[in-house]
């Protein structure tokens, strides 16, 4: 007895704790919401009033009914009022007279012959449609044609689309180029512009030695893009050709990642599911079919709901995510490192998938071995580990926790993990690092991982200079003009404030003299200004923040801005010669659609954010820690967008957008479980009827 009590009391405990954190996951999203407004009026949290918390406690209220909607769901509960369930099988009865209304046909048995000759020819057509597309979309390959028959229109009318990352890249390769070939070149030097100040890398950070190479938008790409775009000037003295390829080969990269990944949700290729028939000669082959009714086998076998493959629905509006939103297709030729980052992560994410799926929890084996990762499964994961690495500097974070979660939550396949998540984290990273410490190239400004600190001091400089504390100034001096960062301070973005881009570039950012010991005073400086200003810190972080979870908020840079804006419109030899008008039609039926009120959310990445930290939040409650395990980069990444140096830039959640439909299958699988259990037990009075 005090055994159990006290584990009752266990329980309790991580009940509250569960609901506590969803209870604050829904508090954030209410409160980006309700702050919103006040952003959008440069009024600040000093005007926040009652309406902004009437507007919280709405934001509230519907993010937490989500939830609790999703946590009864997951439990097999009744997730409608019993109201509305009452009134749903009464209207069922209503209308079982008129078979040929619209309802009638949804909601009558598909079989039933009292269908009218009308209302069977469309459950006909919709039937056979749902078979066509489940035939077509059940393995990889098909599925690929799927994307790239669907994407097709993209590299054919719009070339490629990129922005000044890109062509900072091409410029940084070429002057690396020069230097191999033997042409002198300005380095270090008060009138010298070379491609590390364009987007400015300390000079203290530059060895002794000529290197033009950064480590700025990630080296691996700098030198790739590079290497085309100089292969293309060689062949046909422009840049234009070897851009043009790069988004090619970045569609074709990307309608993969997605057609594995899909593959692997809606097919699940590493079980034996069987079809048609049921072979009681080898039960072991299917395990994931249950028999209708033992007592009449005539009735035939039914797929176990949480071992079911994708049904067409499920699979006609994933797809049709990837093939309408303009995220999606937009991203497909966006030559930039975090599009590139999202497709590499949707291909890591269906493997980790496969992964979950087969854990000896959820798939046990008669020695009680979980079942090895398949060979291509393997390489895939290891492939997507490295696409991740040489994409994004804050990839090996995400990669390195992962496999610390995995190794506590699945040992027995450690060796897996150490070579398809910890091996190329050691090569690609530690190489990287490695270069950087031999002088072979520079590497990223620490400056360029303190967005948040850097708007903090400039909206206190620009709104109360005289509130900045004598001794923090005086250590601020030697790095940032104060002046300056006032006069470039930008709410939305902290590139201003960093000096960072060609066009009449303000130095607030005193990069040419700054040195290493100047900088050990920064966060002292920042912690002294942060004390004296509190509100205004606050401000500065919340305005570069809020818009990632705020569904109202539009979007700060959208996608469609790498299609036509002016680097692929004009300042090219002649893509922008090709289908110009085009573009804009293109470019600005997306940002009309995404400008309609609740119809345009669709379009923009904090919808998909905010609904994946509210499953998150419902996965927390459920207690479902081996799914949350390999979900929580996702969380990471949520955290990435915080600390970026701009709100709401929708290249930064590409990677979660991508990635929601395949968590709202999972999520549904595991629910159907408990659904059923829960259905026996009203029905039978036991789960195990």
């Amino acid at each position: 007895m005090p055994l159990m009590s006290e584990k009752k009391k266990a329980g309790k405990v991580a009940t509250v704790f569960s609901w506590t954190l969803g209870v604050l996951a829904c508090l954030w999203v209410a409160w980006c919401c309700a702050i919103g407004p006040l952003y959008w009026f440069g009024t600040g949290l000093s005007g926040f009033g009652w309406s902004n918390a009437a507007y919280m406690a709405i934001a509230f209220v519907i993010s937490f009914a989500m939830l609790r909607a999703l946590v009864r769901y997951g439990r097999g509960e009744r997730v409608l009022p019993r109201y509305f369930a009452r009134r749903h099988e009464k209207l069922r009865h209503e209308i079982a007279g008129t078979p040929t209304t619209v309802l009638g046909i949804m909601l009558r048995h598909l079989h039933d012959a009292a269908h009218s000759r009308p209302g069977r020819a469309i459950h006909a057509v919709i039937v056979w449609g749902g078979r066509k597309l489940t035939s077509c979309t059940d393995c990889w390959w098909k599925l690929m044609l799927v994307f790239v028959i669907g994407w097709l229109w993209v590299p054919t009318t719009l070339l490629a689309a990129f922005g000044a990352d890109i062509r900072s890249q091409i410029r940084e390769f070429s002057w690396v180029l020069n230097q191999w070939t033997g042409l002198k070149q300005p380095y270090i030097g008060f009138f010298s512009f070379v491609p590390m100040d364009i987007y400015p890398t300390a000079h203290y950070m530059w060895p002794a030695n000529p290197t033009y190479l950064t480590d700025q938008h990630n080296v691996v790409l700098t030198v790739v893009y590079g290497a085309f775009a100089a292969v293309s000037r060689y062949l046909t003295d422009s840049n234009d050709a070897g851009i043009v390829v790069l988004a090619a080969l970045q569609w074709l990269f990307a309608a993969f990642c997605c057609a594995a990944t899909a593959n692997r949700f809606f097919n699940l290729p590493w079980r034996r599911l069987g079809v048609g028939t049921f072979d009681f000669s080898h039960p072991e082959r299917h395990d994931c079919w249950n028999m209708r009714d033992f007592t009449h086998p005539e009735a035939g076998v039914v797929a176990r709901p949480s071992r079911l493959r994708a049904g067409a629905k499920t699979r006609f509006v994933i797809l049709l995510f990837f093939m309408v939103c303009p995220l999606s297709v937009f991203a497909t030729i966006s030559l930039t490192k975090s599009p590139l980052f999202a497709f590499a992560f949707v291909w890591w994410f269906g493997v980790w998938y496969e992964l979950h799926m087969t854990h000896i929890k959820a798939l046990p084996t008669i020695n009680g071995k979980p079942m090895k990762l398949r060979k291509r499964s393997l390489c895939a994961l290891f492939a997507s580990s490295c696409v991740m690495l040489i994409s994004a500097k804050y990839a090996w974070y995400i990669i390195l926790f992962a496999a610390v979660l995995a190794l506590v939550n699945d040992r027995k396949r450690w060796k897996t993990y150490a070579v398809a998540l910890l091996l190329p984290t050691v090569l690609i990273h530690g190489g990287l690092v490695y270069l950087v410490n031999s002088g072979a190239i520079i590497g990223g400004d620490p400056i360029e991982s303190r967005g948040i600190q850097l708007q903090q001091i400039a909206r206190v400089a620009k709104y109360n200079p005289q509130g900045i504390p004598e001794d923090a100034a005086k250590k601020l001096a030697p790095i940032f003009n104060l002046d300056q960062m006032a006069e470039s301070y930008f709410q939305q973005d902290a590139d201003p404030v960093k000096s960072s881009g060609i066009q009449s570039k303000k130095v607030s950012y005193k990069w040419r003299t700054v040195t290493e010991k100047d900088m050990d005073n920064f966060n002292d400086a920042w912690w002294q200004i942060v004390k004296a200003n509190p509100q205004i810190a606050l401000d500065a972080f919340f305005a570069e923040c809020f818009g990632y979870f705020d569904v109202v908020d539009l979007p700060y840079v959208s996608m469609d801005y790498y299609v036509n804006n002016d680097y692929v419109q004009s300042d090219n030899e002649w893509i922008h010669l090709y289908n110009h008008k085009w573009r804009d039609q293109v470019a600005g039926f997306a940002k009309q659609w995404g400008n309609i009120p609740v119809i345009g959310w669709v379009t923009h990445g904090n919808l998909y954010v905010t609904l994946t930290l509210i499953i998150g939040a419902a996965e927390v409650v459920l207690r479902r820690w081996r799914s949350l395990s390999w979900h929580l980069p996702l969380l990471l990444l949520m955290g990435v967008m915080i600390t970026a140096p701009a709100n709401n830039f929708e290249r930064h959640m590409l990677p979660v957008a991508f990635v929601f439909g395949f968590l709202c299958l999972q999520f549904w699988r595991e629910s159907c479980a408990a659904r059923i259990a829960a259905d026996n037990v009203r029905r039978f009075g036991t789960c195990n009827a």
